[in-house]
């Protein structure tokens, strides 16, 4: 059972894992591969509307895509993007990355190896994972200005999409915890977390919600 509670924390974190940033024009569209192929739907969105000429799909396949995307998250994205009518020129594809730090870096060389000059990045993920996303790739690529983008869409609607409640929260707290972990491991940088989300994400971690922890 989810709680009234539960899903009130769970809320909490999903706004605070929105980076709030309006999308603007980019040196390149970086798609991060997962679960969720709203992904790339929003990158070729976000192509269309003109804001960068060339996007990465990042991601290979993980216990929650092996299965759905057995050819590898970054693959199947391109194929979405094609079916949405984006050339293939303006695809290219990373199919190695195994985590966020991965993709990060694994698109920036892969970027290079193309001769591609990246001034800026405007960095898909999914909703609950922008700050995430935007921490790592300061931290790893600091001399380029990022932009955080995902579907507009709350937490009961991004639920609804996915089926999975219980899957949905306890990857919330996941990506909660990286953010309290991963500077001190030199993944991202450190953020500030006021004290109701860190309240929040305590609540449910102690509530059961910890199959995407990492140990500590």
């Amino acid at each position: 059972m989810i709680s009234a509670q539960n899903w009130a924390d769970a809320e909490r974190l999903w706004e605070f894992q929105q980076m709030g940033h309006e999308p603007r024009p980019c040196s390149v569209g970086i798609g991060l591969g997962s679960h969720d192929l709203g992904v790339a739907d929003v990158t070729v969105d976000l192509y269309r509307r003109g804001l960068f000429p060339l996007m990465v799909f990042t991601g290979a396949t993980s216990r929650t895509t092996k299965g759905r995307m057995p050819r590898g998250e970054a693959e199947h994205y391109r194929d979405r993007a094609l079916e949405l009518g984006v050339p293939a020129s303006a695809i290219l594809v990373e199919p190695h990355a195994r985590n966020t730090g991965e993709n990060i870096r694994l698109s920036r060389a892969l970027l290079a190896e193309h001769g591609m000059d990246v001034k800026s990045v405007l960095l898909v993920s999914k909703p609950y994972e922008e700050r995430r996303a935007y921490a790592t790739a300061r931290k790893l690529w600091p001399d380029v200005d990022i932009v955080s983008a995902s579907a507009s869409m709350t937490l009961r609607e991004y639920v609804d999409s996915i089926q999975d409640a219980r899957l949905v929260l306890d990857m919330l707290v996941g990506a909660q915890q990286r953010l309290f972990i991963y500077p001190e491991r030199g993944f991202m940088i450190a953020q500030e977390v006021p004290t109701d989300v860190a309240a929040a994400y305590d609540r449910l971690r102690d509530g059961g919600f910890t199959s995407r922890l990492m140990p500590e």
